[in-house]
């Protein structure tokens, strides 16, 4: 007997088809959110830095120092605040989005609509601190002095609002998965 006959008479029961899993919900580990957090106090430090800029600017122009400083603030805004909110925006809010509580959902699409305001303010921005960064004089002291506190007042109340509401509820979320799977899966 070959072993294509041995195969095609084994008889074989029709099984059960499974039920749909739901597609896996990633949200960030503690330590993940302690690194959202830690960003938050680079923000705030780099906000100050920022004010200081536009203190040393006004006193002394675009000198060595104001440069070394606007490179410094051009950098951090341009690339770890951007990838913050996008870390925020795929990991923590999908889940959020998704829970059925009208009033998480509303927090979070706020804060989604805050992501999209603070990158608008930084596109203003920073052309002007890329020009004091490569020592140009064309820079608007009295724009940016207006716009700092605009663009720190909504960093500053969108920081509060993800850490009082949104991270405690998608940790809540998090903690509800993983012991919703311990359940399952017996462990």
């Amino acid at each position: 007997m070959s072993a294509d006959a041995a195969v095609s008479s084994v008889p074989t029961t029709a099984r059960a088809a499974r039920p749909t899993r739901p597609e896996r919900v990633h949200v960030p580990a503690p330590e993940g959110f302690e690194a959202l957090d830690r960003t938050h106090r680079e923000v705030q430090a780099m906000l100050g830095r920022f004010s200081a800029l536009l203190d040393h600017v006004d006193d002394n122009g675009p000198d060595e120092e104001a440069r070394r400083m606007a490179a410094e603030i051009r950098a951090f805004f341009d690339g770890h605040a951007r990838q913050h909110h996008a870390d925020e925006e795929r990991l923590v809010f999908p889940s959020l989005l998704n829970s059925g509580n009208a009033d998480l959902v509303h927090h979070v699409k706020r804060l989604q609509q805050d992501h999209g305001w603070l990158e608008e303010d930084w596109l203003e921005l920073a052309p002007q601190i890329e020009a004091i960064e490569r020592g140009y004089n064309w820079y608007d002291l009295p724009m940016l002095r207006h716009a700092l506190p605009v663009f720190a007042a909504l960093y500053d109340e969108h920081i509060v609002l993800e850490e009082t509401v949104v991270y405690p509820a998608a940790k809540g979320h998090q903690q509800a998965l993983a012991a919703g799977v311990s359940a399952r899966t017996g462990s």
